[in-house]
């Protein structure tokens, strides 16, 4: 019940247009509870009339037609347009609000959830889960009311003709009651785990389908047909053991909803034959079997999908109960502007609390304006440190201070607004050349846009593209080079004009040309920033005014290029290999 309550908070603002909708809902269902009634009277007041005339009881027979025709055919087809519109309007809505809040909760999850956690589980609950929920407004808080309103009007009318003939048709009710509890409390954890197994298949698929070039390098075809059966097995596993309850649950309560009607059909039959009971009244009382035990069989399939909206509510509830690990501190204030002094002042990171620490007691200051290089050996903890300025994690020892604050009493976002970075690889959105740079500055003009491409050294090649600035790039910018995609990048850094820049290992893997294009353009957007350089190949980085070698999680040496290679230290060894590598073999 705590997860419908949950839900309500989305369904609140609709209320009234709910009601609305079941009012009119009403009218719709109430309309046909007249045809047992037509049927009693034209058989006992017509049809069995002994004091009226032939054309009489024609003309008595075509002035009820005539209404139940007006009814049927005027005032019920527009009712059951505007429950339906009005139904599928409110259903849409709420899962809009529910899909909007959800995406915000996505931007703020921190990296570590993304970082154990598969992009296909997290669509599967914001589309396939979400979806389910509709179901839930649509049979749950309109359908089942409209369908028990109609079975108590049912009733009462019922009542009204003969009291012993409506207990015999509600005899079996709660019998009926009974078989939904029993059958649909394990019905409900049956969806669950369904929903669970369809999710973990959409998860692989979407990974193998981005890994499709891996498993066509090294052969792997059959390999991943195997591991993909694993997960659509286990899918096809929990949704047949769904499907068997379901089954059970039917056959159950659909044998129940076929006796209450011969239980009528006997009884009724006996009392006419009696003459306690006209035929009138028999054919009307069989009439409203139907009405009374078709909303029944309905309940049966809305109990069904009742299950699967809550099991789907569970799902995506427990999604939005996933905490944020990087949230603004009450209080915390508006970063607006930044000179770039950093300060990394005793700073210790573990990924995870059990692990091992990946930075020791790290201190470092940066000042305006100084270009730091970091270098080191993968895995030493460079690309750690910098993740730790713009609070994609938190330090767990220490801290972090931007112009002598600790970045944890700003607002993240603020903090993020005054920092650019440009990755080894850059993620690009498939839409155009001009969408992917103006993410720097989203109000920039096209005019800025382009000025920061020239400045990034990508206006030539981009305007030689099909279509210029508006060429789309496909999905992560499959449609461009390596190099292609970094100056993009760096363009749109240059449009975000920010404070203090970050790169890492931005001009790695890239052939000379591209990388020297990428050089120069980095170099001028350095120029007067504090910059952070994770760099691998160390002649790029010899300009720096700081180079940091980190080991271990450790500063192990620091200084400039030329003094730490006339220190002959660890520096100096690391460079020497380099060299040598890069020897060219005669």
């Amino acid at each position: 019940m705590d997860t419908i309550k949950r839900y309500m908070y989305f369904v609140t603002p609709y209320k009234w247009k709910i009601v609305f909708t079941i009012m009119i809902g009403v009218v719709k269902f109430g309309i046909p509870l007249l045809l047992p009634l037509i049927s009693k009277y034209v058989i006992d007041n017509i049809i069995g009339s002994e004091s009226m005339a032939q054309s009489e009881k024609v003309d008595q027979l075509l002035w009820i037609i005539g209404g139940a025709l007006f009814l049927f055919v005027v005032v019920r087809p527009p009712v059951e347009y505007l429950r339906q519109y009005y139904a599928q309007w409110i259903g849409s809505n709420i899962l809009y609000d529910i899909r909007d809040y959800l995406f915000d909760h996505i931007q703020r999850l921190s990296l570590r959830y993304y970082s154990k956690t598969k992009s296909g589980e997290i669509i599967s609950r914001v589309i396939h889960d979400v979806e389910q929920t509709k179901n839930f407004v649509i049979t749950g808080l309109m359908n089942i009311w409209l369908d028990m309103v109609t079975i108590l009007i049912a009733v009462i009318i019922m009542l009204t003709m003969n009291v012993w003939l409506t207990l015999v048709a509600i005899a079996l009710f709660p019998l009926y009651g009974f078989a939904v509890k029993y059958f649909y409390s394990r019905l409900r954890t049956l969806t669950r785990e369904r929903s669970q197994a369809l999710a973990e298949v959409q998860g692989h698929l979407h990974e193998r389908v981005q890994g499709v070039p891996v498993t066509r390098s090294f052969a792997l075809e059959d390999y991943e047909q195997k591991q993909f059966d694993e997960k659509n097995s286990n899918f096809l596993t929990k949704a047949i053991r769904h499907t068997n309850w379901n089954a059970y649950t039917y056959s159950v309560t659909f044998t129940i909803t076929d006796l209450a009607p011969l239980l009528l059909i006997g009884v009724a039959g006996y009392l006419v034959i009696g003459g306690s009971v006209t035929v009138g009244t028999m054919v009307a009382f069989v009439g409203y079997m139907d009405q009374v035990y078709g909303p029944l069989r309905r309940l049966v399939n809305s109990a069904t999908v009742l299950t699967q909206s809550i099991a789907s509510m569970d799902r995506v509830f427990e999604f939005i109960d996933e905490p944020y690990d990087i949230k603004d501190k009450k209080g915390a204030r508006k970063l607006t502007a930044l000179d770039g002094k950093v300060t990394f002042d005793n700073v210790s990171f573990s990924y995870e609390q059990e692990e091992q620490e990946v930075l020791k007691n790290v201190t470092l200051h940066v000042d305006q304006g100084e270009t730091i290089a970091l270098v080191g050996m993968s895995g030493g903890g460079k690309s750690t440190l910098i993740s730790l300025i713009p609070r994609f994690y938190d330090v767990t020892g220490g801290r972090i201070l931007v112009d002598d604050t600790d970045v944890r009493d700003v607002e993240v976002r603020s903090l993020r607004d005054q920092i650019g970075m440009v990755l080894q690889d850059n993620t690009l959105f498939s839409e155009s050349v001009a969408m992917n740079i103006k993410m720097g500055n989203p109000n920039a003009t096209d005019e800025q846009m382009m000025e920061a491409a020239r400045a990034a050294n990508a206006h030539e090649f981009i305007t030689g593209l099909p279509y210029g600035y508006e060429t789309l790039v496909g999905e992560r910018g499959v449609k461009l080079s390596g190099g292609q995609k970094q100056r993009i990048a760096i363009a749109r850094v240059f449009l975000k004009n920010p404070s203090l820049l970050i790169l890492d290992e931005a001009t790695s893997a890239l052939d000379l040309e591209s990388e020297s294009l990428i050089q120069s353009a980095l170099e001028r957007l350095a120029s007067a920033r504090t910059t952070f350089i994770v760099a691998h190949r160390l002649s790029t980085i010899t300009h720096a005014d700081r180079i940091v070698l980190i080991e271990n999680g450790h500063i192990v040496e620091s200084g400039r290029h030329d003094e730490l290679m006339a220190k002959r230290g660890h520096y100096y060894n690391l460079y020497q290999v380099q060299e040598l590598d890069d020897v060219p073999l005669s």
